[in-house]
């Protein structure tokens, strides 16, 4: 049979494709960690957190402001960006570069255990994880969840590799260090990047795929839990109880403010920290859909088109053997869209700790592809290129300056420095009305005043110049003060108004 030339060319192109743009991902993600400002609410916000961390010197409680602690979350991402920030200075890489780090460690644990069962499936198990918008953006993102997928990641690998020291004839083994090593360290970290959430990501899809596979007496065997668990407390606990003696009250609002309340009560107006989002019951399944495009989309077209003949959609997601393991790979990747279903606070976020296992699933189910002749290299290309599109497109959405600028203080702060310079001056008070953004706080290095409103700003006024950052500039202008002052206008920043108020 003559050999189709074209298709063999095609073939060799798209293979040559799927580095090459994964490479591009690689740098469009190195490129915005350098160009893009730390963004309100959230990576300002840790950024800043973290800032004062090093500032301050205080590496047990995480500041929201100074004197106000935060609680919502525990210290793990905040030492990472302050160590980062002690080592390479405070700037956005800096802040952003613990966080890439983190998420290099998951991909390589993704590989590691796709490499394991099957070595065909490594890059398309690669592929499918990094080249999802949601992981793209959260990789290399000042966050605390990329620190959370890590941990469950680490667990989820133990647990397997421990089990795989079990025999077919029952025989067990003694433990190997490793799978205890990975297994319990991924509870540490998890507990100090999220809190006790971790236990149930990770204990929930192995509970249920041991009942379902009776392998408990396996279980047992496989991991060291008693001296394991003690270790993991020893790791963790000392964070807690520090920091519920330095702030009393931290417990009760993390544990059971941020653990039940924020899950269960819709609107939850309890939080200390931001504003609790009132979602409809399963929005979790939306956000999934959404979240892990164009895999959604792509991967069920390639399950309906490359089935069998004769067989459903259910033959072909479970094809080949193996069950016990597709299984646990399953119920690892749903458990966090089980668990928040009914949760009426829920963000993209949340779907993050089962897409390691689903970028597995998928990469071993495009490798069986691959060996019966299908083309998964064009499919996957497709895919890469759809996400690039998708970024150049927001990107350049993002890039105009009424938008941006309600995301970020950069500009009026630059402003505010081109301001200072053209007068001669070295330094003014900069206060913000009503409020002052995390990015204005770390951009300035915590130096940006805040008011409550135009009479505390108006306090806040020595006898010489000062600049105001102000929403509702009209009711500033209006008040007996303003008469008494020389006001320009430097300009608009999204919803603020940078004046300058001089003496008379």
């Amino acid at each position: 049979m003559p050999v189709d030339e074209t298709r063999t060319h095609g073939s060799k192109a798209f293979g040559l494709g799927v580095p090459i743009l994964l490479a591009l991902l690689l740098l469009i993600r190195l490129g915005a960690m350098i160009v893009v400002p730390l963004m309100d609410t959230t990576e300002a916000r840790y950024g800043e957190i973290a800032r004062k961390m090093t500032e301050l010197n205080d590496w047990v409680t995480p500041w929201f402001d100074y004197g106000v602690p935060y609680w919502g979350k525990p210290p793990l991402s905040f030492w990472l960006t302050a160590a980062s920030f002690d080592l390479f200075g405070v700037h956005e890489f800096a802040a952003r570069l613990p966080h890439l780090a983190a998420a290099f460690a998951v991909i390589g644990l993704v590989a590691w255990m796709t490499s394991r069962k099957d070595p065909k499936s490594l890059w398309p198990a690669i592929v499918l994880l990094s080249a999802s918008p949601v992981f793209f953006v959260i990789a290399g993102a000042v966050m605390t969840d990329i620190e959370l997928i890590l941990g469950v990641t680490l667990s989820m690998a133990g647990f397997w590799l421990a089990l795989e020291t079990q025999s077919t004839s029952g025989a067990v083994y003694r433990p190997k260090w490793l799978p205890n090593l990975l297994f319990f360290s991924g509870l540490a970290i998890g507990l100090l990047a999220k809190g006790p959430v971790v236990v149930l990501l990770v204990a929930f899809p192995l509970f249920l795929w041991t009942a379902l596979n009776s392998r408990w007496r396996d279980v047992w065997r496989g991991l060291r839990w008693i001296p394991g668990l003690l270790l993991t407390a020893l790791v963790a606990l000392p964070w807690y109880l520090a920091a519920e003696q330095r702030t009393p009250g931290f417990l009760h609002y993390f544990l059971i403010g941020e653990h039940f309340q924020r899950f269960i009560e819709p609107g939850w107006a309890g939080d200390h920290h931001g504003n609790a989002h009132k979602s409809p019951i399963g929005a979790i399944w939306v956000y999934a859909l959404a979240g892990l495009l164009p895999w959604s989309i792509l991967m069920p077209i390639a399950i309906w088109r490359w089935r069998k003949p004769g067989t459903g959609l259910a033959a072909a997601f479970f094809s080949s053997g193996e069950r016990q393991w597709r299984s646990y790979l399953l119920l690892w990747a749903i458990t966090p869209l089980l668990l928040f279903t009914f949760a009426r606070n829920v963000s993209f976020n949340y779907l993050l700790p089962g897409m390691p296992a689903a970028a597995i699933w998928g990469g071993q189910w495009l490798a069986a592809q691959a060996r019966k002749g299908f083309e998964i290299n064009r499919a996957l290309c497709a895919g890469m290129l759809i996400t690039l599109a998708v970024l150049c497109t927001a990107a350049v959405m993002w890039s105009r300056p009424a938008v941006y600028q309600q995301k970020s203080t950069g500009d009026l702060l630059a402003a505010y420095e081109t301001s200072l310079s053209a007068r001669g001056k070295t330094a003014a008070p900069l206060i913000f009305v009503r409020r002052r953004p995390f990015s204005a706080e770390f951009y300035t290095r915590g130096k940006a005043l805040a008011a409550a409103n135009a009479n505390e700003a108006w306090s806040r006024i020595g006898p010489d110049a000062a600049y105001v950052a102000v929403i509702e500039a009209e009711v500033f202008l209006s008040s007996a003060a303003a008469q008494k002052r020389v006001i320009q206008r430097i300009g608009r920043y999204g919803k603020f108004d940078l004046l300058l108020v001089e003496a008379r």
